[in-house]
């Protein structure tokens, strides 16, 4: 399957919707492990969580629309911007 990169980048001032919604996120995520290859939370310049970076092996850009549909930090409209991008992983391992 091909790989995706999905960037989400949050609201500003919504590190308190974050931190709310966390716990139902990470669950969301664990259910959904078999499509995550490396996830983790993007920093903002004062090294507070700001985004969430997904690299996933799905079938198609589909997939990655309705997994993110699907997380709990997208439907508590805590994100305001999201990119879903194809992505090649060139140096390194996933």
């Amino acid at each position: 399957m091909p790989l995706f990169a999905l960037m989400c980048f949050d609201k500003p001032d919504s590190l308190a919707l974050r931190l709310a919604t966390r716990e139902a996120h990470l669950a969301y995520v664990g259910e959904n492990a078999a499509l995550v290859k490396v996830a983790g939370p993007m920093a903002d310049a004062t090294d507070a969580m700001a985004g969430s970076l997904f690299i996933l092996d799905a079938p198609d850009r589909a997939a990655v629309e309705a997994f993110n549909a699907g997380d709990p930090y997208q439907q508590a409209g805590l994100f305001g911007q999201v990119e879903i991008r194809g992505f090649r992983a060139s140096v390194g391992q996933l």
